[in-house]
């Protein structure tokens, strides 16, 4: 019997507040002054265990091990998931979510969205050519929004857009705040929910007549395992699950674009909107940037990995960021290089900004693939149907800040169609 390894341990009576300071580098830090790759730290009055690569990784997605229930914060339920929704699921009803998601995540669904985005940037870009400053961060924004509103079959009224997207803007980015920001928060997720459940009401009660095949109609009449309808607000939550990932992709739109600009020499390679050019450098902005810090999950039963005792009931933490930068998977981590995945020869845990595992089976995010292909739609409009200036701003953003993004959400000026 393997010989058990006492984990290395933070000192101090709780490291919730160094979180918050210290944002997307904090399991980083600690790996760094106490010399390993697994480590305790205590959150929330929690002792928890936190992971690091590749092998971790592969340990932290098996089901017989850890679970998900009971392991988001109410802080996060109450802002960017809601109470109760896929993310905390486990087993039989998981997996029947689950595959609620993949099935209007993938094929002609997927299809769909793509094609209504494509056509809403493309309007856009036109627009762009008479105004003489663009927001980039505002307007992918919105085509977002209006994109995934029109696919799912949501009615979206001009006099809501706004104060929607501020909302969704609220719930994305209020998570990981205190004080006013997160009551903000809490506040956009209420007004949301209540926007897609009158919504929800509306079509059970025949006063919507929505496309039958539309992801509202879908989600509206899912039943559960043991047949029953989702009640309205869970059914809403669920379809803002839909929603709010499509519109965060505005955050990676924003990278993508931060890193053209500061990647020049890529330039080259995207001319001519080569397919395979495209989807590496989005890949690179993935795993560059910083987008999810880490996820958790709970120890189902007690075990020992590595020497390592996890015992039941143990929150453990996988460090997203960290494994997509660390250097014993990634040559020159911290060097912005597209070309990296040209030969890459990579599992399902190398590669985890957001999440890891097999994308059918396990917990990692039903919109992974489909959040690739549509920055692929932004990066080709940005390398290959506009030129633009950029104008000075401050286009630094903070790693002690999570989520985070370019502090002036990418000023362009002269935008012309090529």
């Amino acid at each position: 019997m393997a010989e058990e390894i006492r984990l290395p341990h933070e000192k101090g009576l709780d490291h919730t507040m160094d979180l918050l300071r210290e944002g997307y580098l904090f399991l980083s830090n600690r790996r760094e002054s106490l010399h390993s790759q697994y480590f305790t730290v205590r959150l929330m009055g929690k002792k928890m265990i936190c992971l690091n690569g590749k092998e971790a990784a592969a340990l932290f997605y098996r089901e017989d091990y850890f679970k998900r229930q009971g392991v988001a914060p109410m802080r996060v339920q109450k802002t960017l998931f809601g109470k109760s929704a896929i993310q905390g699921l486990d087993g039989e009803e998981h997996k029947r979510r689950k595959e609620l998601f993949m099935t209007l995540l993938t094929g002609e669904y997927e299809d769909r969205l793509l094609a209504i985005i494509a056509t809403k940037l493309e309007n856009a870009l036109t627009g762009f050519e008479k105004r003489e400053t663009i927001n980039l961060f505002r307007e992918s924004r919105s085509i977002l929004l209006q994109s995934v509103c029109e696919w799912a079959g949501i009615p979206l009224k001009e006099k809501e857009k706004n104060q929607l997207i501020r909302d969704f803007t609220l719930m994305i980015y209020s998570f990981g705040r205190v004080g006013k920001v997160y009551r903000e928060g809490k506040k956009a997720r209420k007004r949301v929910e209540a926007w897609v459940q009158n919504v929800v009401e509306a079509v059970r009660l025949g006063h919507y007549k929505a496309d039958k095949e539309s992801p509202l109609v879908f989600v509206c009449s899912y039943q559960d395992s043991n047949g029953n309808l989702l009640d309205a607000n869970m059914a809403a939550i669920e379809l803002i699950n839909l929603l709010r990932p499509i519109f965060a992709i505005a955050t990676y739109v924003v990278f993508t674009a931060l890193a053209l600009k500061e990647h020049p020499e890529c330039k080259e390679a995207l001319e001519g909107s080569d397919p395979v050019s495209l989807h590496y450098f989005c890949q690179e902005v993935r795993r560059y940037y910083p987008f999810s810090p880490f996820i958790g999950a709970k120890v189902k039963k007690n075990f020992i990995w590595k020497g390592i005792r996890f015992p039941k009931g143990t929150i453990v933490l996988l460090d997203l960021y960290g494994t997509d930068h660390d250097p014993a998977i990634w040559g020159n981590p911290f060097e912005f290089w597209p070309s990296r995945f040209d030969k890459r020869e990579g599992g399902l845990y190398d590669f985890i900004p957001q999440g890891g595992g097999n994308i059918r089976k396990g917990h990692r995010c039903a919109g992974d693939m489909i959040t690739v292909k549509i920055m692929e739609l932004f990066l080709n409009a940005l390398a290959n149907k506009i030129t633009y200036t950029i104008p000075d701003q401050d286009l630094s953003y903070s790693l002690s800040q999570i989520p985070t993004l370019p502090s002036s959400g990418f000023i362009m000026e002269n935008v012309k169609r090529k």
